[in-house]
């Protein structure tokens, strides 16, 4: 085998590979409203807000309904597992431990408040666990 055979061999091995320290992983994000989930890989470092920008992103160029925008600040980003609180848009997306997000739209000044058009007054995380299914069956 010839060096230039031996060098392009170790580059590719070494491009396969990723880098120590670094750990990737297959996240599921289901957005409100929207037909099925995303998912895709993201380092354990990354910020929330960089996997937000990668959620929307990914949405529109699918071309998935309805349209959402690029503006992260109108986003939230829930982890299926943890409660009912919100990620932190600089928290890293491997410090909550969970593989499974529900990003939703965050709900705007006027919309907080009961408007006429609006059916019901339930609260929003009676809202949120509607939306994720969750059923908790009392014996």
């Amino acid at each position: 085998m010839s060096i230039h055979a031996l060098q392009r061999s170790k580059k590719s091995q070494q491009q396969q590979q990723p880098e120590k320290g670094r750990r990737r992983f297959l996240i599921t994000v289901n957005v409100l409203g929207s037909a099925g989930p995303l998912r895709f890989l993201v380092n354990e470092e990354e910020l929330v807000a960089t996997v937000i920008d990668t959620v929307l992103r990914s949405y529109a160029r699918e071309g998935r309904l309805p349209v959402l925008g690029f503006d992260l600040d109108n986003f939230l980003l829930y982890s299926a597992n943890a409660g009912s609180d919100a990620l932190s848009p600089k928290e890293r997306i491997g410090s909550c431990g969970g593989r499974n997000f529900l990003l939703c739209k965050k709900q705007q000044a006027a919309d907080e408040g009961s408007s006429p058009g609006r059916k019901g007054g339930g609260s929003w995380k009676a809202w949120l666990n509607k939306a994720l299914n969750l059923k908790v069956y009392s014996h």
